[in-house]
């Protein structure tokens, strides 16, 4: 079974000198597919020349991305609208709350997420949501989706065991990255007294890459790290977290 990167921005400019050996090393390293979220109208053409170039394993998702809603929501979200009626696209994402870096548009934030979520239900697609100091605001708005068969992924999951088990009683995956890998995160604590069935990985590319490659700029291939700290954490092989986080992908995601 090989392994599926579930969240990667491998179309960003941090990749204009060596995307093609980037998409190769992941091959090398066992990556199937590489499950590409939006952000914003500026990333949806480098994105969609990244699925063509690489079609059935680059994926695309659709949506505006939390630190992305500013005063133009209005427009960006029209965009995205336009886009999800005319191509296909596997989740409606990446899509959430952020109030890390400021809070000036939470309102809108607001909006623009139920708004997305809305789409998900109507079209019948999963969401990718992110999560950034925001747990509290984003399950104030999925409480009103309960009864919608709304499903999806906390993705780049830091939140702690009550917040874990919030999710995946509300029918969402958790999405783990190079954080899980980070000495100092805790969250190998919480992930170990999760069950696989509720897990994916990822890797937020270009960044927070893994150890051993802290620092430096993440890729695809680079999943391969977060799935032995995760083989690690519940004391099992590589291939059977391979097997359990890409079934429970392709199952959410319809791949």
């Amino acid at each position: 079974m090989k392994l599926i990167d579930t969240h990667s921005h491998i179309y960003s400019e941090a990749f204009n000198e060596d995307i093609a050996e980037a998409i190769q090393r992941a091959k090398d390293a066992n990556v199937g597919q590489i499950l590409l979220p939006n952000i914003d109208s500026e990333s949806i053409e480098p994105m969609l020349n990244l699925v063509r170039d690489y079609p059935g394993y680059c994926l695309p998702m659709m949506g505006l991305h939390p630190t992305s809603v500013k005063e133009n929501y209005q427009e960006e979200l029209l965009i995205c609208e336009k886009w999800l009626n005319e191509e296909g696209f596997i989740a409606i994402g990446e899509i959430g709350i952020d109030l890390y870096w400021d809070k000036t548009f939470l309102k809108e934030q607001q909006f623009v997420f139920e708004q997305q979520l809305n789409w998900a239900v109507e079209k019948e697609l999963p969401v990718v949501i992110h999560a950034r100091d925001s747990f509290s605001e984003i399950f104030e708005v999925l409480e009103s989706f309960r009864l919608k068969s709304l499903q999806g992924v906390f993705h780049s999951f830091t939140g702690n065991l009550e917040q874990a088990n919030k999710a995946i009683e509300m029918g969402f995956l958790l999405g783990l990255n190079g954080i899980l890998t980070f000495k100092n995160s805790g969250l190998d604590r919480v992930v170990k007294e999760i069950g696989m069935k509720h897990l994916i990985l990822e890797t937020d590319s270009p960044y927070l890459a893994p150890i051993p490659k802290r620092g430096k700029r993440n890729e695809s291939a680079y999943v391969a790290y977060v799935a032995e700290k995760l083989a690690e954490i519940h004391n099992l092989s590589l291939d059977e977290v391979a097997e359990a986080t890409s079934r429970n992908a392709k199952k959410l995601f319809r791949i």
